[in-house]
């Protein structure tokens, strides 16, 4: 009859709204039992990667390249320039412009290390270790392992951020000023360079590492890989 229809599809409609608010709370749950990392590592996993950016043959193979940016950045700002700001610089606003540019480089390379350790400290909460060695400045957390997607997000996020900022200041100034120009524009390709040790990483989880289970230990200037 069409009350026994009705009473069905209402039914139905009851089951199915139910079923959903239950999935749902599940799928919270779930992301909020989600781990980033693990404090040992667990049972099954084999190392499979190593790296080692204060080793004297990988220090010099990332900062050779690391140039490779600069450089590209360096004609582009020189060629896109105005012949007369050469001579700019020799004026005290030039001067006023590289004092800047040494400040920037500076804070850029504390900064850029600070935000691999906040992207750490917010997924991880645990304790952070910062440092330099010849070949790089670094942050790591030592005494975990944590998950590719945590790593990915504290790999990335130095190089987001600053690209970003840089990228924006350097089109900024280009539109008015030359002769702030080109040092950002050489600022923007030294970050780039400065990021290639933490985009190689990244390159090997997004296609050669890809398991969401993965497990990365970072001390710092070292990486190790660990897949089950």
């Amino acid at each position: 009859t069409t009350g026994d229809a009705k009473s069905a599809a209402l039914r139905l409609c009851f089951l199915f709204t139910t079923t959903q608010n239950n999935y749902t709370m599940y799928v919270l749950k779930t992301r909020r039992k989600m781990k980033t990392y693990e404090k040992e590592l667990p049972e099954g996993y084999k190392q499979v990667y190593h790296i080692d950016a204060a080793s004297k043959k990988t220090g010099t193979i990332f900062t050779i390249v690391s140039f490779i940016p600069m450089l590209i950045m360096m004609f582009i700002v020189f060629s896109t320039s105005r012949k007369e700001t050469l001579s700019s610089f020799a004026t005290s606003e030039g001067m006023l412009v590289w004092l800047v540019f040494a400040v920037v480089m500076f804070a850029y390379i504390v900064l850029h290390e600070l935000v691999h350790g906040i992207a750490y400290k917010a997924l991880t909460k645990q304790k952070l270790t910062f440092g330099m060695k010849w070949s790089c400045a670094f942050c790591g957390v030592p005494n975990i392992y944590v998950y590719r997607t945590t790593a990915l997000i504290a790999l990335l996020a130095p190089f987001v951020v600053f690209s970003i900022v840089f990228l924006g200041l350097t089109v900024y100034f280009g539109m008015i000023s030359s002769v702030w120009y080109i040092p950002f524009g050489i600022i923007l390709g030294i970050h780039l360079g400065g990021c290639c040790g933490d985009l190689y990483m990244t390159y090997l989880l997004l296609f050669k590492y890809k398991m969401s289970t993965l497990l990365m230990k970072d001390t710092g200037p070292e990486q190790f890989l660990y897949i089950i």
